[in-house]
């Protein structure tokens, strides 16, 4: 296990390093709030509800069949990990949260008037917190490419099943991006599709979510790094409505995980 600490404000990620090519991320499954930003917060953000909740522990499976893991300590109301550091919009034309974000996924303000962070304090939060999570993300990423000559991510995300604010209509179950198909071979895409879709959970591939921008950034086929995103609604491993983990659901989603892992884990470029 290796830990990053960051101005003393205590670790800014987990990294268990696989011995497989493949790499989990989970960038926003972080929950802690540095204690001067909550008073800065409205106090709703303490319950910090857009959160990708549980994923850590959904995804606990996978260091037994030998990938590795990279989590965070802090919630992305602290800093986005899934943002480009220049604060460029993931989806333009629609309805986005920032890098710091300033809104809850439903759009009201996360800050108390007049606390929202200036671009210096932004600048520092991705010193502190963005870069290191990125350096371990790409570190690895090279270990596991120099071991086996070429490494996969998966970036592990989870959303409200329906958030008018920032889509249309109810997502389904399992949205998969690969940036178009940019950020990883074709064969890959084809054997992740084959993984997950058309059992009982509805599945889309580069509709809505496409990739954010760890999947954009770091999926980069041509120097032999493969990545994928998973974007999972709650429903499909959670009590939704009372946002609480449900080992019912959890149950039955994890055999889909578990092929999906390793698929990616045993997939060879051609």
């Amino acid at each position: 296990m290796q830990a990053q600490t960051g101005a003393g404000e205590g670790p800014a990620y987990t990294l268990l390093p696989g011995s497989t090519p493949l790499l989990v991320s989970v960038p926003h499954c972080g929950r802690e709030l540095p204690e001067a930003l909550q008073g800065r917060l409205v106090p709703r953000a303490l319950g910090v509800e857009d959160t990708d909740w549980y994923l850590e522990r959904l995804y606990a499976f996978v260091v037994e069949r030998g990938a590795g893991l990279l989590l965070p300590r802090y919630s992305r109301y602290l800093i986005d990990l899934n943002r480009p550091p220049d604060d460029t919009p993931m989806y333009a034309g629609q309805n986005n949260t920032g890098l710091c974000p300033r809104t809850f996924f439903t759009g009201e303000p996360l800050y108390r008037p007049g606390c929202e962070p200036d671009a210096a304090e932004q600048a520092q939060r991705v010193e502190r917190h963005w870069r290191p999570y990125h350096a371990a993300l790409e570190s690895e990423l090279q270990r596991l490419r120099q071991l086996h000559g070429h490494a996969v991510l998966l970036d592990a995300h989870s959303i409200r099943s329906e958030l008018p604010w920032l889509f249309e209509g109810t997502l389904p179950h399992l949205n998969l991006g690969t940036a178009g198909g940019s950020s990883c071979a074709p064969s890959l895409r084809e054997a992740v599709w084959a993984a997950c879709a058309g059992g009982a959970y509805g599945c889309v591939i580069d509709e809505r979510f496409k990739g954010g921008y760890i999947t954009r950034r770091h999926g980069q086929p041509q120097q032999g790094v493969h990545a994928v995103q998973l974007e999972m609604c709650w429903r499909a491993y959670m009590d939704e409505a009372a946002v609480a983990w449900s080992d019912a659901s959890a149950a039955q989603v994890r055999p889909l995980l578990e092929r999906l892992v390793d698929t990616l884990a045993q997939w060879r470029p051609a």
